[in-house]
């Protein structure tokens, strides 16, 4: 029992670090409520702790899309009026493309960038902003995760990523462990949310349920759910709905887009909102609603569950599209006069007008709060994509293989070379080519789906405030960085010592260095480019022809001194003619015996490096040039990778 006499939901779980599912005399119990206390020592919503009260007046909203240099509005919403009051549960509910996802998702204040939003939206008489991501929680219809996180994983990135950075690991398990208990996902605390090894992927009615754990650890006074029952049996998407209504019943106010919902779950909910093509339909209690709709004439069957009545009257028949309009505009016009739109309409006024006695300062919601650093942020989210890369063989262990294979080959290729023959010099341009090229294109073209892939997931995270668009770039950057450089050196090892290639160790170490440095800059101008477009198959069109005219100028095709001058400057950007240049002096700076034996007459003969560096333009004292070249190229690329990003972002 808490302080007001109700019971409170416990779970026991084990301290002597033994399986969670199972219990005896030694396991403590702790309830989730003195949790919460703990926590809020640390975080006090002082304006909202007697919880929120939601209100709208006015309310439009226009999808905008630009065509051919014209910006044109589609109304979705058309000028609603509601309001609901702390501790409801409200369901959100109409046909497909009423628009109730997208009153939900300006009420959160998390709609696409591409949304235009006129009207009032009002928390406890205060103009709703930024402050929303803090405030509230949102469940998104979609359930994205990182799949091969394990259930207790991921959630202990998010704590740590949403909580106090004063909260001990202590409190931080505890809340963990009580939130999934209540859920009843303690029995896969230790499985991976999906993924590859589908034996030990989550179901996905345990993936919804996950999915909201994840927003109760902050708790949040108002939560948003888009469709929580979406795929989820019967009995789970009962206990999901339960678990709402004793937190509305305990002052939270949630507000859930729901479709068909069983006659059990929807007797659950305190508070209807119908929607009908971008208009209130209805407003109320469940009981309200089937009385008002009778005095409009229509009559729900007692053997009919009334949210399929509601959804189906105010539904768009098809082939009779004029008769529904026409059916849909009565009901919410005699809404808009009716004595249960007067009664929010006296809800929102008082909201409105709270709003203006009150003093315009910052809405200041989590007194005392101090969120995680900066770069705490970045060592959680690489740890996130560190765990991804290790148990995702096509990721990083099968690459591995790969370079080692390849670079096998093409030692074997040229194994027996003898670089002081003229067969030699042309053999070693041969390996010198394939160091170069296969550490460009194929790192390239493999990273170009790393960020697109999990853009929504970043989207997602980044609407919630749990960090910066650079910290997110930053820690990807980070977790692909090991295998920027081991790559590059196990190609290397396998195929440098039997290629025929000077066997000196600087020259070894300083080719392996040109080697990482030639895949990096590969692997940031992919990234450039995935994140510049909206679709790896863009990405792609734009690359190829990038990649011909940097691999014509890399000086292996055509001897650079002859380029156009109008093109001429292009092999200044081109990291390739760097890695080639720098690769050529490394094997022939100061070679003088290069022999001529059974050259055939009339055939020049090259003797000595100078002679093959001067062949294709490059200068025996470019080396520190060329490198340097090539780091100004790698921090120019991923400056460009982020400016995209951050671009992309501005339009969601």
């Amino acid at each position: 029992m808490d302080e007001t006499g109700e019971e409170t939901p416990m779970i026991a779980f084990r301290t002597n670090g033994s399986s969670p599912e199972s219990y005896n005399e030694s396991e403590i119990t702790l309830s989730l409520e003195s949790v919460k206390r703990r926590l809020r020592t640390y975080a006090r919503w002082s304006p909202v702790e007697e919880g929120v009260t939601l209100a709208w007046d006015n309310l439009s909203i226009y999808a905008t899309t630009k065509s051919k240099g014209r910006i044109s509005h589609k109304r979705i919403i058309n000028g609603v009026t509601g309001a609901v009051k702390a501790g409801s549960l409200v369901a959100i509910m109409g046909s497909s493309g009423a628009g109730k996802s997208t009153l939900m998702s300006a009420l959160a204040h998390r709609t696409l960038g591409n949304m235009l939003i006129e009207g009032t939206i009002l928390i406890n008489g205060r103009q709703i902003g930024n402050y929303m991501k803090f405030l509230s929680g949102f469940m998104h219809q979609e359930d994205i995760f990182v799949p091969y996180l394990t259930v207790r994983e991921h959630m202990n990135i998010m704590a740590n990523l949403k909580l106090d950075r004063r909260t001990s690991a202590k409190d931080k398990r505890q809340l963990i462990n009580n939130v999934l208990g209540q859920l009843g996902l303690i029995k896969c605390i230790d499985s991976r949310i999906g993924g590859i090894d589908q034996d030990k992927a989550l179901s996905g009615g345990e993936k919804k349920r996950l999915a909201f754990a994840t927003e109760l650890l902050t708790d949040p006074p108002i939560l948003f759910c888009d469709e929580p029952t979406t795929g989820l049996d019967s009995y789970s998407a009962q206990k999901l709905v339960t678990m709402m209504n004793r937190m509305a019943a305990a002052g939270k106010t949630i507000l859930c887009t729901i479709h068909q919902p069983s006659s059990d779950i929807f007797a659950m909910f305190s508070q209807l909102i119908l929607v009908a093509d971008g208009r209130i339909a209805f407003m109320g209690s469940n009981y309200s609603a089937l009385e008002f709709f009778e005095r409009m004439g229509y009559v729900c069957p007692s053997s009919y569950s009334p949210a399929d009545f509601y959804i189906k009257t105010l539904a768009m028949t098809p082939g009779y599209e004029d008769n529904s309009r026409q059916t849909i505009k009565r009901i919410c016009d005699q809404f808009a006069v009716s004595d249960y739109a007067k009664e929010v309409e006296i809800v929102v006024q008082y909201e409105l007008h709270m709003g203006k006695a009150v003093v315009p300062n910052k809405f200041e919601l989590r007194q005392d709060f101090q969120p995680i650093r900066w770069p705490v942020k970045i060592f959680w989210l690489t740890q996130r994509w560190f765990l991804e890369l290790l148990r995702n063989p096509s990721l990083e262990i099968m690459k591995l293989f790969q370079r080692l294979f390849i670079g096998l080959i093409v030692g074997f290729c040229y194994l027996g070379t003898d670089a002081l023959t003229q067969n030699g010099v042309q053999s070693i341009e041969g390996v010198i080519f394939m160091f170069v090229s296969e550490n460009t294109f194929n790192p390239m073209y493999s990273v170009l789906a790393h960020f697109p892939s999990y853009l929504p997931l970043f989207l997602r995270e980044y609407k919630s405030g749990l960090y910066h668009p650079f910290t997110y770039y930053l820690s990807r950057i980070l977790s692909l960085l090991p295998g920027f450089i081991l790559e590059p050196v196990v190609f290397v090892l396998s195929a440098y010592w039997i290629s025929g290639l000077r066997p000196t160790g600087y020259i070894f170490a300083v080719t392996s260095f040109v080697i990482i440095l030639t895949m990096n800059v590969s692997s940031a101008c992919g990234i450039m480019f995935s994140n510049a477009f909206e679709s790896v198959p863009t990405a792609l069109a734009y690359l190829v022809p990038f990649d011909y005219v940097h691999m014509i100028t890399s000086g292996v095709f055509i001897r650079l001194s002859t380029l156009p001058k109008l093109l001429s400057w292009v092999k200044y950007l081109s990291w390739l003619m760097y890695s080639t240049e720098a690769l050529n002096i490394l094997q022939w700076n100061g070679v003088t015996n290069i022999t001529c034996e059974n050259q055939p007459q009339g055939v020049p003969c090259i003797r000595n490096g100078t002679e093959i560096l001067e062949r294709y333009s490059f200068s025996e004292n470019n080396l520190p040039t060329d490198i340097f070249g090539m780091i100004i190229l790698l921090f120019g690329f991923y400056i460009l990778g982020y400016f995209f990003l951050w671009r992309k972002v501005r339009h969601y």
